[in-house]
């Protein structure tokens, strides 16, 4: 997260023609962190009991997280700056110019980015909301999440090749209004029947549209933003987004079912994220701001 904006600018810059594709590969590994997620989960909780997870189950998965530390290390020091950065003019307060100059570009960013960051929360919490809400096994609702990333691995990079031909916002409109309108019969479908099978179907049809979006923002991010202030633009936006709508995803998730008293109350969240980020996507559609400059 911290990182979107460097990592899909350097991405970007590198590949102005096929510019999806390659950016898309932001989202691919976040597809990969939630395989990964899944797997640690599906294996500790079927060898664990409640106890052990308590007491020291759960730092396993920190463990190896602490694995990234060096490798991130070693890339951030041994990667140069695009061509296109070093051929720029060097912005000597980006912050600054960024939010003066750019400002309603920022706010659009910050609604594009809204349904794919509360999507991908809600991915996160469905293992949480499987036990809770539905009564199954931790070990089932984890082992639906892998097919989760598996597809948003495997997918991310198709809808960002996609968006190269088809253009961007002609991918990601669709995929906001697929979303928009099929979310809460899928949670109605789960809450009636229960079952791996049903929470694995649910969670892929998820994972197929959260790729259709997800897939080509990143290439929509860059292209929004001049290459002076892109980073710096791209993590505003982002970050902001991640921050305020994804972050508290899971405390309004879990106050919506506790205040409506409806175990459907996850799709309203959803479905409020989708009108916002369809309609701004819409909007940067019709800006013409979106340019394929390096």
């Amino acid at each position: 997260g911290g990182e979107f904006g460097s990592a899909t600018a350097f991405m970007a810059e590198h590949a102005q023609h096929r510019r999806g594709f390659f950016s898309s590969f932001q989202v691919a590994s976040q597809g990969l962190t939630t395989l990964l997620a899944a797997l640690f989960g599906v294996t500790l909780t079927s060898n664990l009991d409640a106890a052990q997870m308590a007491s020291w189950g759960w730092r396993v998965p920190f463990f190896f997280g602490l694995i990234i530390g060096p490798v991130a290390y070693y890339i951030r020091r041994h990667t140069t700056e695009t061509p296109a950065f070093l051929a720029s003019e060097r912005s000597e307060a980006p912050l600054r110019e960024a939010l003066s100059h750019n400002g309603r570009r920022i706010v659009y960013g910050v609604g594009a980015v809204i349904l794919a960051t509360v999507a991908t929360y809600l991915v996160l919490y469905m293992p949480s909301y499987a036990v809770r809400q539905l009564g199954l096994p931790a070990s089932v609702a984890f082992a639906a999440t892998l097919a989760t990333g598996l597809v948003q691995m495997i997918g991310s990079p198709i809808a960002g090749r996609l968006s190269d031909t088809h253009g961007r916002t002609r991918i990601m409109l669709p995929a906001a209004i697929v979303l928009l309108v099929l979310v809460y019969p899928m949670f109605a479908l789960l809450h009636n029947h229960p079952s791996l099978g049903t929470l694995l179907f649910v969670q892929v049809i998820l994972g197929v549209v959260l790729s259709a979006y997800f897939g080509p923002l990143p290439a929509l991010l860059s292209e929004l933003f001049p290459t002076r202030t892109r980073t710096t633009g791209m993590s505003l936006a982002y970050n902001v987004s991640v921050t305020i709508f994804g972050g508290f995803a899971p405390f309004i998730i879990t106050w919506l079912i506790a205040t409506t008293g409806n175990a459907l109350a996850p799709s309203f969240y959803v479905i409020a994220a989708a009108v916002i980020s369809a309609l701004a996507v819409a909007a940067i559609g019709r800006t013409g701001w979106l340019t394929r400059q390096p």
